[in-house]
């Protein structure tokens, strides 16, 4: 015992190191996303994360994104523990039996102008979960989906590029309709 003690008192800690992320593009990505967001809708984006029956991996990626990693935070991005405060709903995970009338209350709950994005394989796809008694199918069997993103599960780089493209889509469809309502 006490030569085991003694071994961890002198070891180095066992921590791996921070993920190659590039200082400067994830400023410019999270910038970015922070600025389109308000340019879309007069404030930052509020996000949702619902769990529809996943394997807990595109999780993880998703709360990656409040480490002190990648901060999300400091762009103005937040989550939020309600869907009524929420613009973005990110749902991971096949929807099974159990949840499917959650989600679709939680869709419902959230108010308009909202986004659903379809997390990981299993989230766009059912993934290994494809034909489980368990599963009532993918995301957009249940809800409509805007935006997927595929991985399993995705980096949290990835998660930030998909939301921009998914602001970035939602700005083009705005100017869209405010340059038809002016004719």
């Amino acid at each position: 015992m006490r030569t085991l003690l003694l071994k961890s008192l002198f070891a180095r800690p066992a921590t791996i190191g921070p993920p190659d992320a590039d200082d400067a593009a994830l400023d410019e990505l999270g910038g970015a996303l922070a600025a389109r967001g308000r340019r879309l809708l007069g404030r930052s984006l509020t996000i949702r994360e619902v769990d529809a029956g996943s394997c807990n991996g595109c999780e993880l990626e998703i709360h990656a994104l409040n480490n002190s990693v990648y901060d999300i935070e400091r762009f103005g991005l937040r989550f939020a523990a309600s869907p009524r405060h929420a613009d973005v709903l990110l749902v991971t995970g096949p929807v099974t039996h159990n949840m499917k009338v959650a989600l679709e209350r939680t869709y419902a709950a959230t108010p308009d102008p909202k986004w659903v994005v379809a997390v990981g394989d299993c989230g766009c796809g059912c993934g290994v979960f494809e034909g489980s008694y368990a599963v009532a199918g993918a995301v957009d069997k249940v809800i409509p989906v805007d935006l997927h993103i595929r991985g399993c599960p995705p980096r949290p780089i990835d998660l930030l590029r998909g939301l921009i493209a998914l602001v970035d889509k939602a700005t083009a469809n705005d100017e869209a309709l405010h340059s038809a309502a002016s004719r």
